[in-house]
């Protein structure tokens, strides 16, 4: 039962509760017996019970220690995104794949670095560059401080988007994001806000080594 039903069961209850006080409140009291004539010898004063002795407090162990209190992740934090110097590769997936194909598409990038002894310098990102029924397009993106000297054809080095954007966190598996942008749309339209027509993927968890329902992911939405 949802709260607000909850809430509309317990009025007539209450109502029944005050009408059944009100009907007590009028019924007319039973009259009074007359008392019986005071004794003329005077009773014995009653002895005095011994004062109780207070209970004791209970002991700093024994109380219960406060349970520590979890703090949910921010859900559409304000951020100024920094452009950062990426190795990138364009690419496209359908909805039915769109995990496996982001994730070969970092596997070729961090590939291409190692070979050539160049480290990340930053998280790996996906850029949604654009969207429709059956798929969309993309740009995988891992940050560098130092440029690869070769690089194959369709890797290309550039600059991550910036400026102002939103910030949510994403727990779980990828099959369930629908449910995040779903939460992100219902917090735009609350806000009135508008976003430009991209999107991004941060991935705090390495998603060629997490399993899929352990992933951790910043989504980027960048404003107008």
């Amino acid at each position: 039962m949802s709260s607000r039903l909850f809430r509309l069961a317990l009025i007539p209850l209450a109502a029944l509760s005050l009408g059944s006080g009100a009907a007590l409140a009028q019924s007319p009291a039973p009259s009074a017996t007359p008392a019986p004539a005071a004794s003329a010898t005077p009773s014995p004063a009653p002895t005095p019970a011994p004062a109780e002795s207070p209970a004791p407090s209970p002991s700093p162990s024994a109380a219960q220690a406060p349970a520590p209190v979890q703090t949910a992740d921010p859900f559409g934090e304000p951020i100024t995104l920094e452009a950062k110097k990426v190795v990138m590769a364009k690419g496209n997936a359908n909805w039915d794949t769109a995990f496996d194909t982001l994730v070969d598409s970092l596997k070729s990038l961090s590939a291409a670095l190692d070979k050539q002894g160049v480290k990340p310098a930053g998280n790996p990102m996906i850029v949604y560059t654009s969207t429709d029924d059956t798929g969309f397009t993309f740009l995988a993106e891992i940050p560098v401080e130092q440029e690869p000297k070769t690089l194959a054809k369709d890797m290309s080095l550039g600059k991550s988007p910036d400026g102002k954007a939103l910030k949510f966190v994403h727990r779980g598996s990828y099959d369930n994001m629908d449910n995040t942008y779903e939460a992100i749309t219902n917090h735009l339209d609350d806000k009135k806000l508008e976003a430009k027509d991209m999107f991004i993927e941060e991935y705090l968890t390495d998603p060629l080594k997490t399993a899929e329902d352990k992933l951790v992911i910043n989504v980027y939405v960048p404003l107008k």
